[in-house]
């Protein structure tokens, strides 16, 4: 059973009314179709203003979709792209926060904290406030505030587009170990193709034209990855070919 199936949702806005008219409507997303398989990374790709955000809104619950449906098996994490540490409460008690909003033990919130903080060295943070800490560290605690609570499918609006070119490729090295480590899917929503191939088994492309998807990709690199595996002749292949369908 797919961990994610989307079945042909849309969505479509309605513009404010003026001294002319009523408002009319705006497509942006129409009858996407797709799946995520256990333990598969996904990324959606496509310019500015193609809905990827707003697809991605839809499957964690913050924004309704016009028409269609999908489904988790399982719980799903979002992480939007505004995921602040928020800058009063330390790192653990940043961490706390999901559990603390589900009502649940903090006695059980705080073992599962201080085993992900050690598993990947970040255990020496849980008491600095964010305000201390890199981008790139700050990076990797939102993240592990979005899983805290053992989530089957990641969902990920541009988690590195504010970060610098170095910690970005350090960051995605990290994401790459964490999601295989916990056996999780992941739904990635970047612009950044070398990103989408580093971290992907399948990408879509969405078309800003019609709101749908263009193509679909099987990323031809194996795992464990290097960023170096971006240089082979396959994966400099699918970046000119994405790269045209993102220009067209």
């Amino acid at each position: 059973m797919p961990t994610l199936s989307v079945n042909y949702i849309s969505k479509t806005y309605k513009s404010p009314a003026s001294a002319c008219g009523a408002g009319r409507e705006i497509p942006v997303l129409s009858k996407i179709v797709f799946e995520v398989k256990p333990r598969e990374f996904v990324s959606i790709i496509g310019r500015n203003a193609s809905g990827k955000s707003t697809l991605l809104k839809i499957i964690a619950g913050v924004v309704k979709a016009t028409s269609g449906t999908f489904t988790v098996d399982g719980n799903a994490a979002y992480m939007p792209q505004d995921h602040t540490l928020l800058p009063w409460r330390t790192v653990e008690d940043n961490l706390l926060l999901p559990g603390d909003i589900q009502n649940i033990s903090r006695g059980a919130a705080r073992a599962r904290i201080q085993s992900l903080l050690a598993e990947f060295g970040l255990d020496q943070y849980v008491g600095s406030y964010p305000s201390l800490l890199s981008g790139g560290t700050r990076q990797k605690i939102a993240l592990l505030r979005t899983v805290i609570q053992k989530a089957s499918i990641l969902l990920l609006d541009e988690p590195f587009a504010m970060i610098d070119a170095l910690t970005r490729l350090e960051s995605q090295t990290w994401l790459q170990a964490f999601v295989r480590k916990n056996q999780a899917s992941a739904l990635l929503v970047t612009h950044d193709m070398q990103e989408a191939i580093f971290l992907s088994d399948t990408i879509y492309v969405l078309d800003s034209g019609n709101g749908d998807i263009k193509e679909k990709f099987t990323v031809p690199l194996s795992r464990p990855r290097l960023h170096e595996h971006l240089h082979a002749p396959e994966a400099l292949a699918l970046e000119k070919t994405l790269f045209s369908l993102l220009v067209e």
